[in-house]
């Protein structure tokens, strides 16, 4: 474990008896958004000390270990190297869940998000990739026990989508798949390809927090044109006789959003005002995170969609994520709704370039 590491858990340890004391305060209750705030941060200096303590016992166990296997007694000494292997296996996940806990908490990561799929290069190949997509992110809200919904869908002739938007609820979705903005790539021998020939196409993905009520972008309703039509997505009788799907436009910025899922227009002018207004605050992200990476390029990247981040190779059954030199042969199993290792990675990439900036002021 790095020095500067083991500091902060140090001093993570002394904020838990602060916290301590400051919650057995008999007045604590009187104000409840400081005692909230103070149980939230509680909760996580405590599985972090909890933690810590393990970590700590391992490193114990690994230092019995060294000696036993300096034993003169052979069957000691075979044992001891096989509990100090044992041990420094422990110890190195743990260092892993430890560097996770104390990467300082995205507040957009519990939020539902809204998620974009488009087609891009590669025509009607590029159109069935998107459907694809839109399956395999859906099968892992299933996964994960997320709620999943189709907010809008524009279909292609041949299938596939020229565009989807999905809308994943539940604690973490967003932090889950916030990594999957930016440009997906597929290589595979199209089913109308008669000389076995591999094509390249690739479709664009865009994950949106949902924007939280109190802190979204207000709408002037004077910037906004809202418009009527018949849904083009499959919805049974009804949604094929009312114009119930919406249309927003923001004037001043062109941006649009549309929802045709609900059966009421009522309810689908509500969704899509809540697209608009998630796509407008990543506008306002993305231009930010613009200025950042003039100064520094993240590792995991800025999340814009011109960033080619993934490679979906099928004849060689390879998935490569160029972000993080992550390469996994098992395909099929991705595209099915397996991303638990891919999001993992991707965690933990983020989570020691966050903490290789904390460490920089430790540095001499």
């Amino acid at each position: 474990m790095k020095p500067f590491i083991r500091n902060i858990l140090e001093r993570h340890a002394l904020r838990l008896q602060e916290l301590n004391a400051l919650l057995s305060a008999p007045d604590i209750t009187q104000d409840m958004d400081r005692y909230r705030r103070l149980t939230r941060e509680h909760a996580d200096a405590q599985t972090l000390a909890e933690t810590y303590q393990r970590y700590q016992a391992a490193e114990k166990d690994l230092a019995t270990a060294r000696e036993m296997a300096t034993d003169t007694d052979p069957e000691l000494a075979a044992m001891g190297h096989e509990e100090t292997q044992v041990a420094l296996a422990t110890l190195e996940a743990m260092d892993q869940e430890l560097q996770l806990l104390l990467v300082p908490k995205d507040p957009n990561d519990e939020r539902n998000l809204f998620l974009e799929i488009r087609a891009g290069t590669g025509g009607d190949e590029s159109a069935l990739f998107a459907g694809d997509l839109a399956r395999m992110y859906l099968r892992y809200a299933e996964r994960q026990g997320l709620g999943a919904q189709i907010v809008s869908e524009s279909p292609s002739d041949v299938g596939g989508y020229k565009e989807i938007v999905l809308h994943l609820t539940g604690a973490g979705a967003y932090g889950l798949l916030r990594f999957e903005s930016g440009g997906h790539r597929v290589q595979r021998v199209p089913a109308t390809e008669t000389q076995g020939r591999i094509h390249t196409s690739a479709c664009t993905v865009a994950a949106l927090p949902e924007p939280d009520p109190t802190q979204a972008i207000t709408l002037n309703p004077s910037e906004l044109r809202i418009d009527t039509f018949r849904a083009s997505g499959a919805g049974g009788q009804h949604i094929n006789k009312t114009d119930s799907a919406v249309r927003v436009t923001h004037l001043p910025t062109g941006l649009t959003a549309e929802c045709q899922d609900g059966r009421s227009q009522h309810s689908n002018k509500a969704k899509a005002l809540q697209v608009l207004q998630a796509r407008l605050q990543e506008k306002e992200r993305s231009e930010r995170a613009a200025k950042d990476a003039a100064l520094r390029k993240g590792l995991v990247g800025s999340g814009d969609r011109s960033d080619k981040i993934r490679t979906y190779n099928f004849p060689q059954s390879r998935l490569t994520d160029h972000r993080i030199n992550l390469t996994l042969y098992k395909l099929l199993q991705v595209m099915e709704g397996d991303l638990e290792d891919l999001v993992k990675a991707l965690q933990v990439a983020r989570g020691v370039e966050l903490l290789g900036e904390l460490e920089s002021p430790h540095e001499s």
